[in-house]
């Protein structure tokens, strides 16, 4: 009897690591579909935003980068206190929701909370907001990666050797004072400097530290800083990746600063090729935007670059 019972124990142990280590290897990607649908963005985004506030998140800004998208940003007050509890936590204050023309169908897609608590570092899983968004939203299929990551991989991720991790942020600027911080930077997006423009902001509770959404609108067609021109260059695939966007600043402890292009691109496009593709989309095609983004931020945080 005590063999069987020792053999017992032993197998419900072995399971329950066993179970521990598969949900601790679960693949995870950057965004999840929630739908696609027919219609117009203007409509569906406004029923997206009505489903949103239904399910208690607050919409603190909306950005349209170029026709037929547009991103919805929001947050609530579980994902602002878990912000408050890791550092640079604001970068995860946030869910962004898109709503993309793709063809002939509608896609209403959103960040995967699960994967950007990984990618950013954060004390917490993320899971609460994406069963949140889920239950807003719906759930059709997770996307974004052709890499197999895990949380633990995504903690520790660069897309190769010689570039940025999450730890190796631009510095954008730095002020005698937090409040002196986060005016300069929303007097300078308010001024359209560095061909910038607000679209959200977060103050997380409790904590000298405040999230920019920024987008970046370029001087011209061919400036590689703007949305649009990166987009345009990349985000080829099926479903669309607009989710990506806006770009953010973190003001904290009274200095900017921004995750710097070749992690903050990278996390949402992690198999993108270096140098060929039958798209065309390649990291080769925007090496010039991660300089002109961090250029143009520099600007929007009230620095001359």
């Amino acid at each position: 009897m005590l063999s069987l019972l020792r053999k017992t124990l032993l197998t419900g142990v072995l399971f329950i690591y066993s179970m521990g280590g598969a949900l601790a290897e679960e693949i995870l990607m950057p965004f999840v579909l929630a739908s696609k649908s027919t219609g117009d963005v203007a409509s569906v985004s406004a029923d997206v935003k009505g489903k949103l506030t239904g399910a208690g998140f607050q919409v603190v800004g909306e950005y349209s980068p170029y026709s037929g998208a547009n991103i919805i940003i929001v947050t609530n007050d579980a994902m602002k206190a878990a912000a408050a509890k890791s550092e640079f936590g604001a970068y995860g204050a946030a869910a962004r929701v898109s709503v993309t023309k793709n063809g002939n169908d509608i896609e209403v897609a959103y960040t995967n909370p699960v994967y950007m608590a990984a990618a950013y570092r954060m004390d917490g899983d993320g899971s609460a907001a994406r069963a949140a968004l889920e239950g807003a939203l719906g759930a059709q299929q997770d996307f974004g990666s052709e890499k197999e990551l895990t949380a633990s991989d995504l903690r520790e991720y660069h897309y190769t050797i010689m570039m940025e991790y999450f730890d190796d942020p631009s510095e954008l600027a730095e002020y005698d004072s937090q409040a002196e911080a986060v005016k300069a930077v929303e007097d300078s997006l308010a001024a359209g400097l560095g061909a910038t423009a607000k679209v959200y902001r977060i103050d997380i509770p409790g904590k000298d530290e405040t999230i920019f959404g920024v987008a970046l609108k370029g001087k011209d067609a061919d400036d590689c800083s703007g949305d649009k021109f990166v987009m345009n260059k990349i985000d080829k695939s099926t479903p669309r990746h607009t989710a990506h966007l806006p770009y953010e600043i973190v003001v904290s402890d009274g200095t900017a600063y921004a995750l710097y292009a070749r992690f903050r691109i990278a996390i949402n496009w992690p198999h993108l090729p270096m140098m060929a593709s039958e798209t065309g989309a390649t990291f080769f095609s925007i090496m010039c935007a991660p300089d002109a983004i961090e250029e143009a931020l520099i600007q929007a945080s009230g620095e001359e670059p």
